[in-house]
C-alpha cells in the first residue's frame, strides 16, 4: 500500500475538525453580523436559540416531537439551559407549546410560522455563503462534494449509532 488511503483519511479528519471548530466558533453567525444580515427583533437572541429551532424542525421533519428535556439531550445541554432557550424562543414568538395528545403531562415544542421564517432566512444565508465559497468551482466539483459529503454524513451517522 502506498499510504494514499491513510493520507486521504487524515485529510478528511482534518477537514471535519476544521468544520467543527468553525461551528463552535459560530463562524457563520459572526459573518452574518459583520455583513449586517443579522437584523430584526430576533437578532439579539443567542445562537443557541436558533440551534433549538433547528432541532425542533429536524424532529418535525422526521415525524417526531420534542419536549424541553428531549431537546436538551439532542443539544447536549442540561435541562435548565434547554428550558431557558425554549423560554426565549417562546417569548420571541418562534416556538409554541402543544399538549401531547398521548400524555397530558408532556408539553411539546413546535415551531410557529415566524420560527419557520427565521429558519428559512438562516438557511438562505448559509446557502449564499456556500455558493460564494464554491463560486469558482466547476459544477462537477460542487456536485461531487454534495454527493460525497451527504454520503459521508449518512455513513458517519450509521457508524456512530452502533
Amino acid at each position: 500500500m502506498d499510504g494514499k488511503p491513510d493520507s486521504d483519511v487524515a485529510d478528511i479528519e482534518s477537514a471535519v475538525v476544521a468544520l467543527r471548530r468553525a461551528q463552535k466558533r459560530r463562524t457563520l453567525a459572526r459573518l452574518s453580523e459583520r455583513r449586517g444580515e443579522r437584523t430584526g427583533h430576533h437578532a439579539e437572541l443567542p445562537d443557541s436559540v436558533f440551534e433549538l429551532l433547528d432541532v425542533i424542525e429536524s424532529a418535525t421533519e422526521r415525524g417526531d416531537t420534542l419536549t424541553i428535556t428531549e431537546a436538551a439531550a439532542v443539544l447536549d445541554v442540561d435541562q435548565p439551559r434547554s428550558s431557558r432557550l425554549a423560554a426565549q424562543a417562546l417569548d420571541g414568538g418562534l416556538l409554541r407549546r402543544e399538549a401531547d395528545q398521548h400524555d397530558g403531562r408532556r408539553s411539546l415544542l413546535a415551531l410557529t410560522p415566524e420560527g419557520r421564517d427565521v429558519l428559512t432566512e438562516i438557511r438562505e444565508f448559509r446557502r449564499r455563503v456556500i455558493a460564494e465559497v464554491t463560486a469558482g468551482w466547476a459544477a462537477e466539483d460542487r456536485a461531487a462534494l454534495a454527493r460525497l459529503l451527504t454520503r459521508f454524513v449518512q455513513d458517519f451517522d450509521s457508524v456512530s449509532r452502533r
